[in-house]
């Protein structure tokens, strides 16, 4: 089964009703649902911080699979210091697992992204 990663567009108190909707199947003894969710409180953030250039690193790194961020650089013909900035805030999002190697991979298979108007 693919590793899903859920990104929405959403205030706090989503997070805090998975947490609940959880709680409550807990203590009722049902299952709980893995999820993994990383929200945005709006679109131009979510857009900002996943911008084309990101979106086209993980692409990248996904095809490449674990490889150094210099080697990435090259592979993506973009300066060093910008795409170490890039896998920094990717990984700080939970996107770029960072190995002990000194390699980095894309943690997801998949990402979905949602968002109401």
């Amino acid at each position: 089964m693919p590793k899903l990663l859920e990104i929405r567009v959403a205030p706090a108190s989503d997070a805090l009703d998975r947490f609940e909707a959880a709680w409550n199947r807990a203590v009722e003894g049902r299952p709980v649902r893995t999820l993994h969710v990383l929200s945005f409180i709006d679109l131009p953030q979510l857009l900002k911080t996943l911008s084309p250039a990101r979106l086209q690193l993980l692409q990248k790194l996904r095809e490449a699979g674990p490889v150094t961020i210099y080697e990435l650089g090259t592979r993506l013909q973009r300066n060093y210091k910008n795409v170490h900035t890039d896998v920094t805030q990717l990984a700080a999002l939970g996107l770029i697992e960072r190995r002990s190697d000194n390699l980095v991979t894309v943690a997801w298979d998949v990402l979905r992204a949602e968002w109401s108007l």
